[in-house]
């Protein structure tokens, strides 16, 4: 299962998010965004991403303030290849952030990875009022 990394709110996040933000086009242009699903159940906040062809340990689930950011690296075929007729898988690094606009018990989340798509469950956060 891959492991959901949980980390503190950091002046050193937030620049570092500012500074990718702004130089988007020349940090986006290696990294490719998989197929992801997002929604919500009436107990969790769930994103589902495609992503058939990755190790389960090349995969981060990070959780930073209210974005999970899910990254990894799908690896090419070593064979050799002469000419392509076709070429649509894409392989490198990935990586996808998406905003958790409900509040979530982080503690309780999970991540299940089968049959090539990543399950990330993050369960509401019940309140008492």
């Amino acid at each position: 299962m891959p492991t959901i990394i949980r980390k503190p709110v950091h002046a050193l996040m937030d620049t570092r998010r500012e500074i990718l933000h702004t130089i988007s086009w020349q940090v986006r242009s290696s990294l490719w965004r998989p197929p992801t699903d997002i929604y919500e159940t009436d107990e969790s906040f769930i994103v589902r991403v495609e992503i058939a062809g990755v190790r389960e340990d090349e995969i981060e689930v990070a959780v930073e303030n209210s974005l999970l950011r899910i990254s990894g690296v799908r690896s090419d075929a070593p064979e050799q290849r002469a000419y392509y007729h076709q070429m649509e898988i894409q392989s490198g690094r990935f990586e996808i952030v998406a905003e958790i606009p409900i509040p979530v018990d982080v503690e309780q989340a999970g991540a299940i990875y089968r049959d090539g798509f990543l399950t990330v469950t993050l369960p509401k956060l019940i309140t008492h009022n």
